[in-house]
C-alpha cells in the first residue's frame, strides 16, 4: 500500500487500460478500479485538494479523464460514463511505455489546441520548454492544485509585506490596527465603537480593550508588543496577568509582530487565565482573512458544467 497520491499524467495508462475491457464504465468505478490498481492505502484516498472540496486522487483521475478526452482517447458517451475509443486502444497496442502530456500534444492535435489555451501559452513555446522545471511541475499538477499553489504564494509574499509594514510603523498604530482587527473579526459587535487603545504611557500593560457589551459590563483586554526580532518571554506575560487582576479577568489576548518564547507559553499554560497568544505570522493571516489593511487587487469564480441545466425536459 502507498501513501502518495500519483500526479494525473501517471494515471492516463492505466485509465485506458480499464478501459479497454470494450465496456462504458461508470466514472464512480474506476475511482475504485484505478484506487486498487495503485494500491492506495486509506490515508491517500481520504486525501484532499487543498480547497477541500474534493479527494485528491478523484481529482487528479478526472483531469486524467479530461485530458484523454480531449485527445480522443475516451469518449463519454453519456452522464457519469466513459468508454475507450478506437484512437485509445491504438495509442494503448502503439507505445509501451507511460503517457504523459507532451506525448499527448504531440499525438493529438485538438488536445495540442486545448492545452495551448488552458495553459495561456502556444504549442511551440510549451515543447520548447517540456524539460523547465516550471513547465514539469505545471504538467505533474492539475489546474486547481496549481491555483491553490499560485493562491498560496501570492498571499505568503502580501503577509510578508504586511509584517515588514507593521514592524515599521509605530507602535501607537500597532495598537489601533489590533483593536481594529478584533472589532473586525466580530468582537464588541463588530461596532468601532466598542473597541479602544489606551493612553500611551501608565496602561499598566493593557493597550486595547474591547467592550463586549454596550455598558461594557464585559470586556476583552489586549495587549499588543510589536517586536522586530525578540520574543516575546515570561516577562511580558506576567506583567500582562499582573495588569488584568485589578479588573476581575482572567481572559485577554496579547498580540505581537515576533513569536512567543516556549518558556512564555509553558508558563502561561500552568496558570488558571485564558490568554490567547497571536504571534506575527497569524496576526498577518488574520488581517488578510479580514480585510484589515488589504484590500482585494482581483476575484475569480472557478466554475462548473450544471449537467442538470442541459438534462432537464424542454417545456
Amino acid at each position: 500500500m502507498t501513501d502518495t497520491v500519483p500526479d494525473f499524467q501517471t494515471f492516463f495508462r492505466p485509465l485506458l487500460e480499464v478501459l479497454s475491457d470494450g465496456k462504458t464504465h461508470h466514472v464512480r468505478d474506476l475511482y475504485g478500479a484505478l484506487a486498487d490498481y495503485f494500491q492506495l492505502s486509506e490515508q491517500a484516498r481520504q486525501e484532499q485538494i487543498p480547497s477541500g472540496k474534493q479527494l485528491l486522487y478523484q481529482n487528479r483521475i478526472g483531469w486524467s479523464k479530461t485530458y484523454l478526452k480531449k485527445a480522443g482517447l475516451i469518449d463519454q458517451p453519456r452522464r457519469g460514463y466513459v468508454e475507450i475509443t478506437k484512437r485509445g486502444r491504438k495509442v494503448l497496442s502503439d507505445v509501451s511505455g507511460q503517457l504523459n502530456v507532451r506525448y499527448l500534444k504531440e499525438y493529438s492535435e485538438e488536445f495540442a489546441d486545448f492545452y495551448s489555451v488552458e495553459s495561456s501559452g502556444n504549442v511551440e513555446t510549451d515543447n520548447k520548454m517540456s524539460s523547465s522545471p516550471e513547465t514539469v511541475a505545471e504538467e505533474q499538477d492539475t489546474p486547481e492544485i496549481r491555483l491553490a499553489s499560485a493562491y498560496k504564494s501570492i498571499r505568503k509574499a502580501v503577509a510578508a509585506e504586511l509584517l515588514e509594514k507593521i514592524k515599521s510603523n509605530t507602535f501607537q498604530f500597532f495598537e489601533q490596527l489590533v483593536v481594529d482587527l478584533l472589532i473586525a473579526m466580530g468582537y464588541g459587535g463588530a461596532k468601532a465603537e466598542n473597541g479602544m487603545v489606551t493612553q500611551a504611557y501608565g496602561d499598566g500593560g493593557i493597550d486595547g480593550v474591547i467592550n463586549q457589551d454596550k455598558l461594557g459590563l464585559d470586556g476583552i483586554y489586549v495587549q499588543a508588543k510589536r517586536y522586530t526580532d525578540k520574543a516575546v518571554g515570561r516577562p511580558e506575560l506576567q506583567s500582562f496577568l499582573g495588569a488584568l487582576a485589578p479588573h476581575g479577568v482572567k481572559k485577554g489576548i496579547f498580540i505581537t509582530t515576533s513569536t512567543f518564547s516556549r518558556t512564555a507559553q509553558d508558563f502561561l499554560d500552568r496558570t488558571d487565565y485564558r490568554i490567547v497568544l497571536i504571534d506575527g505570522e497569524q496576526l498577518t493571516q488574520l488581517m488578510i482573512d479580514y480585510n484589515v489593511g488589504v484590500s482585494i487587487r482581483d476575484t475569480y469564480h472557478v466554475k462548473r458544467v450544471d449537467t442538470d441545466y442541459f438534462e432537464g425536459d424542454v417545456v
